[in-house]
């Protein structure tokens, strides 16, 4: 099980990423980020290339969406991962290899994206997609 989210200020443009997971050091593995530049989560059977990689990428003006795509396009071992990040304009994406073990998925917003592996189901991203959304002030329409 490992559940992450990734969110953007906004205002600031500051970055933000918390992951939990049932593997130890999860923090050595899930979570990369750079400021001014982007978040990425890599989980499930995570690839620390998605994060390296992924960086460079975003270090190189790359949009969320495109890079998501390269990244899983060039990985063989695809079916078994998860991806999601945002980039330096607050755009986000997200991927979940159809071979993930149930329940996997993610929600997105604004600049927030919620993934997760091995849960109860969809309402636990959903379920912290709204409170980030409820604390964070947002306007919930908006999500």
């Amino acid at each position: 099980m490992t559940w992450s989210i990734i969110a953007r200020d906004e205002q600031t443009g500051a970055f933000a990423i918390l992951c939990a997971s049932k593997a130890l050091a999860v923090g050595a593995v899930v979570p990369y980020g750079a400021g001014r530049t982007g978040v990425i989560a890599t989980q499930a059977f995570a690839n620390p290339f998605f994060g390296v990689d992924g960086l460079r990428m975003l270090q190189e003006g790359c949009s969320a969406h495109d890079i998501v795509a390269a990244l899983s396009a060039s990985d063989g071992g695809r079916d078994h991962r998860q991806l999601h990040l945002i980039d330096r304009e607050g755009r986000v994406a997200a991927y979940t290899g159809s071979a993930c073990i149930e329940w996997s998925g993610s929600v997105t917003g604004p600049q927030v994206s919620v993934a997760g592996n091995m849960l109860a189901g969809p309402q636990v991203v959903e379920a912290t997609l709204n409170a980030y959304v409820s604390a964070s002030g947002r306007d919930s329409t908006s999500v």
